[in-house]
């Protein structure tokens, strides 16, 4: 993703507000509550400013940048909307590889490869990143391009900063933004991206943006926000290296695996030879590298698709702390370069849980002395080592996949 914690991931997040709940109930105390704060915010809001403005100063910031970018800047309700109502993220991982890796994205993924062959193969050339992997991530995070964001950066960012659930972060994020425009890589009017503070074809943040966005055109500017892609492709290319990408490497691999595998070998990470020892083989159509270290993924659960995951697969997560993220890039860059589908088969009859039904999961692992840990609704290692107990004591393949099929289950003993 775009270079920021997993909850700013395009992958998780819907960006769709919903606070009509909220304007339906005119008349009730929580609406004049909220009209009320939604009066008094423009004065307070431009106090707040002020106040930022001597801090931005102290780290650096020109008055006349500071001044320059707040020109017209106004508090932004719908930012505000859309931080404090993210809807929980419950698409299954096949549900969203169908989006993420649908055939229009492989066509146009493999049109963007030849219409930009040779600045990919300079990237390339220069980063050693495979081209197919810049593009994908190009793909996710902007549909290559058409989809960059329309949101003033600096606006959004000072409506987190004033009132939101991280103001810290987003303020990071706003001086951060300011030494941008300081810099002179983009005026005020074209630093534009999503509602979280996203810019460009690949969805850098301000901060990400400052320690890793190159000028691979030599124009004299880290421009990500242009029609041109050059600068934006190479700056995913330089942030991937940054963090130890290996060329040739596959970030992961499907494999079939012997009758009577012990599914609860989920998450090791040992040598391909040690898996290919145990009787780990690559799909149809696959090859496992020579070496290397791999760690074994269910994605799904053990009735589903088996992956390998090499070291790249945790570079990708670098750019955006998902699985399912991780999952769709290196898929799709395999498909952009003739890969096939996956073959196993995805349990789309199953479903993950709703944060009610997770509570009562792990109420079910309390009360049967595998989990001791706070009934919150968040599936950590200490809930998932907890349904792996409870998988092994109950006759099933202990692979920790958390669902609704191993809810009804558990609603049954």
């Amino acid at each position: 993703m775009l270079f920021r914690a997993a909850t700013l991931g395009v992958l998780m997040i819907s960006l769709a507000g919903c606070g009509g709940a909220l304007a339906n109930r005119s008349g009730s105390g929580v609406e004049a509550t909220r009209l009320a704060t939604s009066m008094q915010r423009p004065a307070t809001f431009e106090r707040w400013i002020g106040e930022f403005r001597t801090r931005a100063l102290a780290q650096g910031i020109e008055g006349r940048t500071f001044d320059r970018a707040f020109a017209g800047v106004s508090f932004n309700e719908d930012s505000l909307r859309r931080d404090a109502h993210q809807p929980e993220f419950s698409r299954p991982i096949w549900a969203y590889l169908d989006s993420a890796v649908s055939d229009a994205r492989i066509e146009n993924g493999q049109a963007m490869l030849r219409e930009h062959a040779s600045v990919l193969a300079a990237i390339e050339a220069r980063y050693n990143v495979e081209r197919e992997v810049v593009v994908a991530i190009w793909g996710l995070e902007s549909s290559f391009g058409r989809l960059r964001g329309t949101t003033p950066i600096i606006e959004t960012l000072a409506t987190l900063s004033y009132e939101g659930r991280r103001t810290a972060f987003f303020e990071e994020q706003l001086v951060a933004a300011l030494r941008i425009l300081q810099s002179g890589d983009v005026a005020p009017a074209n630093m534009v991206g999503s509602w979280a503070g996203a810019m460009g074809h690949t969805q850098f943040i301000p901060t990400s943006y400052l320690d890793y966005a190159v000028d691979f055109n030599g124009d004299g500017r880290r421009d990500i926000w242009a029609d041109d892609p050059t600068d934006a492709l190479a700056s995913a290319a330089a942030y991937l290296a940054r963090f130890g990408w290996t060329q040739g490497q596959p970030p992961l691999v499907e494999v079939r695996l012997p009758g009577g595998f012990n599914a609860q070998r989920a998450g090791e990470r040992r040598s391909v030879q040690d898996w290919a020892a145990m009787g780990v083989q690559a799909q149809t159509g696959s090859s496992l590298p020579t070496s290397g270290e791999a760690t074994l993924m269910f994605p799904a659960g053990s009735s589903g698709p088996a992956l390998l995951t090499f070291s790249n697969f945790g570079v990708i997560k670098r750019y955006n702390n998902a699985d399912a993220y991780a999952i769709a890039i290196a898929h799709l860059a395999d498909r952009l370069r003739g890969g096939g589908a996956f073959v196993g088969a995805w349990p789309r009859d199953d479903r993950p849980l709703s944060a009610e039904e997770r509570e009562e999961l792990q109420r079910v692992l309390a009360r049967s002395g595998h989990y001791t840990g706070e009934i919150d609704g968040r599936v950590g290692s200490g809930t998932l080592g907890a349904v792996r107990d409870w998988q092994a004591v109950n006759g099933m393949a202990p692979d920790g996949y958390v669902s609704i099929a191993l809810l009804e289950r558990m609603r049954r003993r």
